[in-house]
């Protein structure tokens, strides 16, 4: 079964329902959710802001508690981004989730787009070196191809 054929409902009809946000405190993570929350907006839909809890395998291997580092970072973006939403009330509301995964942030957005049936991904661009060897996420988003992904820088 192809992932067109799991994902079992209809593109590309009357605009975007649900514009996802993948997000991860970097400065360009916030500009993709601010430039996805203009989106959802004006096209009147949903925004999911998606953060993903990456396994920490040097913290726990160093003793400390990794689900509660991360747990406690989703908590602080969740308040950030309530104070984000709220100044976005003024110009006419945004209907919003925030949704938190565990995993590689690749499959996990992946995984988050199929899920929440999100008609748009929008992430910022790769500020790690590390995307050289192994590609950006942005770019692996593009070539799986299942949904329209912009690229905040």
């Amino acid at each position: 079964m192809t992932d067109e054929q799991q994902i079992g409902f209809e593109r590309g009809t009357d605009g975007p329902r649900v514009v996802l946000a993948g997000i991860d405190g970097s400065p360009s993570g916030w500009r993709a959710a601010a430039y996805a929350a203009g989106l959802a907006r004006r096209q009147n839909a949903t925004l999911a802001l998606v953060y993903i809890q990456p396994y920490m395998a040097a913290s726990v291997a160093a003793g400390l508690n990794a689900a509660l580092l991360t747990e406690e970072l989703a908590e602080e973006f969740t308040h950030q981004i309530r104070a984000a939403i709220e100044n976005l009330r003024a110009l006419g509301g945004v209907r919003w989730d925030f949704h938190t995964f565990r995993g590689d942030p690749y499959y996990g957005l992946v995984t988050a787009a199929r899920d929440l049936k999100a008609d748009a991904v929008v992430v910022g661009a790769s500020e790690s070196i590390g995307h050289k060897l192994i590609g950006s996420m942005a770019v692996r988003l593009v070539k799986r191809g299942l949904w329209p992904v912009t690229v905040v820088p």
